[in-house]
């Protein structure tokens, strides 16, 4: 038996025209067609520097991570209200398992960053989650259930927003970057940025 690579004794290194496969590959990404555009600046971010500019990133992740937590938590409560309405047992212990949660919001934060954002009003949250339904008083219920959905649809907006700042907000990056490339370094920890 001979291990892969290996040759028999006698046998020649050359392999026939005929057993070698040709395989043309396509020359992909080449040409002015496919060229990618030139990351420019965004002028709404002209007034931070690189440290600001990263730092709202950073802000605009965290607090879209509130977002989509307290979104996915009011998709929930609302499913529970709609299974309670329908005559399933509630859930007591969930609201009070979830309510030490933190409702508070950083969109001061992020206004100071950038002043002419459009934020969508939010609902009040506490008192939204606070709020349970009552059997026998469909009204409520009912009431309940738009407020939640209300909320949630309030949430997937402000969601939204985010989602297209943080865009544009790495948009900016890159460009600063593709500027000035020695910038990248800055991101580095400051041990590895002096092996460099």
């Amino acid at each position: 038996m001979t291990a892969i690579g290996e040759q028999h004794a006698g046998e020649s290194s050359a392999r026939p025209e005929q057993s070698v496969a040709q395989v043309t590959v396509p020359a992909q990404g080449r040409g002015p067609a496919s060229k990618k555009p030139t990351p420019r600046r965004r002028g709404e971010f002209s007034h931070l520097t690189l440290a600001g500019l990263r730092e709202y990133r950073t802000t605009l992740t965290d607090e879209e991570g509130r977002v989509s937590y307290w979104r996915r938590v009011i998709q929930a409560r609302l499913d529970l209200v709609r299974a309670f309405a329908g005559g399933a047992a509630p859930a007591d212990n969930l609201r009070d398992v979830l309510s030490g949660m933190n409702v508070l919001s950083s969109r001061g934060a992020l206004a100071t960053f950038v002043g002419d954002v459009d934020l969508p009003a939010l609902p009040n949250l506490a008192e939204l989650w606070s709020r349970d339904p009552r059997r026998g008083d469909a009204e409520h219920n009912a009431a309940l259930e738009v407020e939640l959905a209300t909320a949630e649809e309030q949430l997937s907006s402000y969601r939204t927003i985010l989602h297209e700042q943080l865009t544009a907000a790495t948009e900016d990056l890159i460009a600063r970057y593709h500027d000035e490339p020695s910038l990248c370094l800055i991101a580095l920890p400051r041990g590895e940025r002096a092996g460099v």
